[in-house]
């Protein structure tokens, strides 16, 4: 019935109302990922979302003669924008996927010949951990674009020498920043795109402060703050939090804790309500779950804070292993106490099948949180 309606609206009507839209025009309300509070409705315009995945797709050398598998949720920017927006604007052949199943992912990939798969650090563990993928022609794929969690350097050197990517990139950005602020470039060494979410798109600033609002010098860690064409134009029906989110100078607050180097670079270190005090120490728990991604065997890790009487809060870290290894949490334990600052070794350490996750991939921190307690009895 809906479809039938579109003969009934002439040519000339139709011209009308395409002509009535401008880059200021509303493109769409997406809503944020409520990882740690009630989601709201980001409402972005035509223009800055058009420019914002013009340069993000060039950026990443994304062209018409790739075969992108979309596996990312379509509701979220990393599906919707860098996935179907993206193949429309560069004419690059779209294959989406309905959901992440392994078995149909790997067929789809030696089937269709995929070249493009980008997604959350998940995906890419799950691949890795899959025997399926064993003695399947996966050489098609060459290109893989992640972010939307911490990205530990094992895993980027792992997608190249076993599945094969010949470029892995990272960026960083938000569903109040049309989906993007800062990129890798496909001529930057390994070691700074395992390190980094790359630098500021053009037209876009970056910055880090303090808890006042001040930039700090470039090295230390401080809250990211934005500002460009890619900024929300506001919550929708909610201009208190659009003030609270979005200085009167056009920044951006992220919520996110970064270190800006002297070079541009960003590197994503946690998000600042994750953020713990350990000892008077700030404990940022994606640098304790990369480091404990360093041990042999360990495929994921997520770190929260919880109370300590003499400490105020410590860390108790999950821990996932390989799929073909057996983990000892108390040789981790002794690991991490030869290998981390005192005030980051976890005071516990859970062995889990799984972490809990959102649909854009994210680690559901709150899940892991009460499910504390039953671990603390």
């Amino acid at each position: 019935e809906f479809l039938n309606r579109g003969s009934t609206v002439s040519v000339e009507k139709m011209e009308q109302f395409e002509h009535a839209i401008v880059a200021e025009s509303p493109l769409d309300i997406m809503f944020t990922s409520g990882t740690t509070g009630r989601p709201k409705g980001v409402v972005t315009t035509h223009g800055q979302t058009l420019r914002t995945f013009a340069t993000w797709s060039r950026t990443v050398g994304l062209t018409e003669k790739d075969r992108y598998l979309i596996i990312n949720p379509f509701f979220h920017s990393f599906g919707y924008k860098a996935g179907w927006l993206a193949c429309l604007m560069r004419g690059a052949l779209i294959l989406p996927a309905r959901s992440f199943d392994i078995p149909a992912v790997i067929e789809k990939i030696v089937a269709e010949k995929i070249t493009v798969l980008p997604g959350p650090p998940t995906i890419y563990h799950s691949l890795l951990e899959s025997p399926l993928r064993n003695g399947r022609d996966l050489s098609s794929l060459r290109l893989a674009v992640t972010g939307a969690a911490p990205v530990p350097p094992e895993l980027i050197r792992k997608m190249k020498a076993e599945l094969g990517f010949d470029v892995v990139l990272t960026a960083y950005g938000l569903t109040e920043s049309c989906g993007v602020v800062s990129i890798c470039r496909e001529g930057d060494a390994p070691e700074l795109i395992s390190r980094s979410s790359g630098r500021a798109m053009p037209g876009v600033e970056i910055k880090c402060v303090d808890f006042q609002g001040v930039q700090v010098v470039a090295g230390l860690p401080g809250e990211v703050w934005c500002r460009g064409f890619n900024v929300m134009k506001g919550y929708l029906n909610d201009p208190e939090a659009t003030k609270d989110t979005i200085t009167p100078e056009g920044w951006l607050k992220t919520g996110d804790i970064g270190v800006l180097g002297e070079d541009g670079y960003l590197q994503i270190t946690d998000r600042l309500k994750d953020m713990f005090i350990v000892g008077g120490f700030n404990c940022y728990p994606a640098e304790i779950e990369a480091q404990l991604c360093e041990f042999p065997g360990v495929s994921r890790a997520a770190v929260i804070g919880i109370p300590d009487e003499r400490l105020g809060e410590v860390a108790f870290a999950f821990v996932v292993a390989d799929s073909d290894v057996s983990l000892d949490a108390d040789a981790i334990l002794s690991w991490s106490k030869e290998n981390m600052a005192n005030y980051k070794i976890p005071r516990k350490i859970e062995i889990v099948e799984d972490l809990p996750v959102n649909a854009s991939g994210k680690v559901l921190k709150t899940l892991l949180r009460a499910m504390c307690s039953g671990f603390l009895g």
